[in-house]
């Protein structure tokens, strides 16, 4: 069986030093493109695919990548619009630094998660071979929120912390201004649609509102402070940020004896579900029930859903730089949201 190829063996049958193979493939503004390309083709000529990324690591005490943590499975957060525009934001940043992303998902709070599924996610944030992780929606008693403190990785989060960094918005702040528009519009009897930690178009007619997201909780608590304490607040679910979920938790609202005069969910992908169902019942949102969203993402003005923008790739890119931009040196970043009135929101009916 032939023997392996080294970097000391291609550094042998290419004439040059190790160091110049090592330039070649991690470092190559240290040599010129022609000795490059000399040393790349020897070690394709020999199968070598490079130094190993453990050991170099471990030598530099660098691993060239930030984790980012999901609370969903990454094929589930990849259908999510918020998910993917967070990400294009910090893919901004990190494509300038030349850093890679390592996506870790971490749910323990999902159905069908048990002790040894928690343990071993936990292990796997502590495997990570990472500088730095971006904990987006993770509360400061997260697990995995724990694991990279105790790992002492730099960590920024996009919910509000005691421990370290954070880019957010002021949730609270944005469902009060939810609250306050359809209190002004005279509508008092209000279901408010939240995304919950179960599997999606499952229908949660009583919530547990312990569990929820922390911009969930947020959110939910703004809206009724802005409706005031004489409104009445229902809170209904389908599961996680889907559409299936925000059908589902649409059909909890709308089917009661006593429905609702308007819905407010918590993010535009289940406002936007809540419409389609909404008018396949052959309602008209804005006269017959009011909806609202939360993100303004690109769905929301054809569907001329009234909303709460947030700039949601500004969020990405910020903590992006906060964790590879040594001249930014912000410890908390709140960035702003408004209020955009659109036709899903009207009149309560009389």
């Amino acid at each position: 069986m032939a023997a392996r190829p080294t970097l000391k063996s291609v550094a042998a049958a290419a004439g040059v030093s190790t160091a110049q193979v090592s330039y070649a493939f991690s470092r190559p503004d240290r040599l010129s493109a022609q000795a490059r390309a000399h040393v790349l083709e020897v070690a394709r000529q020999q199968g070598y695919p490079g130094p190993d990324a453990a050991a170099r690591s471990l030598r530099t005490g660098r691993a060239g990548a930030i984790g980012v943590i999901f609370t969903v499975g990454l094929s589930y957060a990849f259908t999510d619009p918020y998910v993917l525009e967070m990400l294009r934001g910090l893919t901004e940043v990190t494509e300038q630094t030349r850093t890679g992303l390592t996506l870790i998902p971490f749910d323990p709070t999902s159905a069908g998660f048990d002790e040894d599924a928690i343990r071993q996610s936990v292990e796997a944030v502590h495997r990570a071979l990472i500088d730095g992780a971006v904990a987006d929606g993770l509360a400061d008693d997260h697990p995995a929120v724990r694991a990279l403190l105790d790992r002492k990785v730099p960590l920024v989060q996009s919910s509000a912390t005691a421990t370290g960094r954070c880019v957010i918005i002021d949730d609270r702040a944005a469902g009060r201004d939810i609250g306050r528009h359809l209190a002004g519009l005279g509508h008092r009897d209000v279901a408010v649609v939240v995304a919950c930690p179960d599997q999606p178009g499952v229908a949660v007619p009583v919530v547990d509102e312990d569990t929820l997201y922390p911009y969930s909780r947020l959110r939910l608590a703004g809206i009724r402070e802005g409706l005031g304490p004489h409104a009445r607040v229902r809170v209904v679910s389908g599961g996680r940020n889907a559409p299936e979920s925000g059908r589902v938790a649409a059909a909890l609202a709308l089917d009661r004896p006593d429905p609702p005069s308007a819905v407010a969910a918590d993010s535009d992908v289940l406002a936007t579900a809540v419409l389609e169902v909404v008018k396949l019942r052959g309602l008209e949102p804005g006269r017959d029930i009011s909806v609202t969203g939360f993100d303004d993402m690109a769905t929301a003005r054809p569907a001329g859903l009234t909303t709460i923008r947030q700039p949601i790739r500004d969020k990405g890119r910020l903590m992006g730089r906060m964790l590879l931009d040594p001249l930014c040196t912000d410890r908390q970043i709140v960035l702003p949201t408004e209020l955009v009135v659109r036709s899903s929101t009207g009149p309560a009916p009389r």
